[in-house]
C-alpha cells in the first residue's frame, strides 16, 4: 500500500490527505493481520517529499521548508521509493508483516 509521511507525522493545511493517508496505515496493519496465516505480506510505503509531478507546482517557499527539515537536504527521488517497493515484493521481506517503510531523508517537522 501506498502511504505518505503525511498519514505518519501530519502537514499543515493539508488535513484531508493526512487523514487519508493515515487511514491506509490502519488499513495496512489490520489487514496484514487477517491474511498473515494465509501466507499472505502487507505492508505500506510511506515516502516523504519525493520530486515528482506531485509537489512540482510547489511554492519556492513550500519547497525551502521541505528542504529545511530533510536532514539529507532534497527531494527523494522516485527510485528511492522503487527500492523500497523492490524490497517489500523480495522474498527478503518475507517475515515483514503489517509494518510501514519510510523512505523519507530523515525528514521530521522538528
Amino acid at each position: 500500500n501506498q502511504g505518505s509521511i503525511a498519514g505518519t507525522a501530519g502537514l499543515p493545511f493539508v488535513s484531508n490527505y493526512c487523514a487519508a493517508k493515515a487511514g491506509i496505515i490502519g488499513f495496512t496493519k489490520s489487514v496484514a493481520l487477517e491474511v498473515a496465516k494465509f501466507g499472505i505480506v502487507v505492508n505500506a510505503i510511506a515516502p516523504g517529499f519525493i520530486d515528482t509531478p506531485m509537489t512540482a507546482p510547489m511554492a519556492a517557499e513550500a519547497r525551502e521548508w521541505v528542504i529545511n527539515h530533510t536532514p539529507i537536504g532534497r527531494f527523494g527521488e522516485p527510485r528511492d521509493i522503487a527500492a523500497a517497493a523492490l524490497y517489500l515484493a523480495s522474498d527478503d521481506s518475507k517475515f515483514m508483516i503489517g509494518q510501514v517503510i519510510s523512505p523519507n531523508g530523515g525528514w521530521t517537522t522538528a
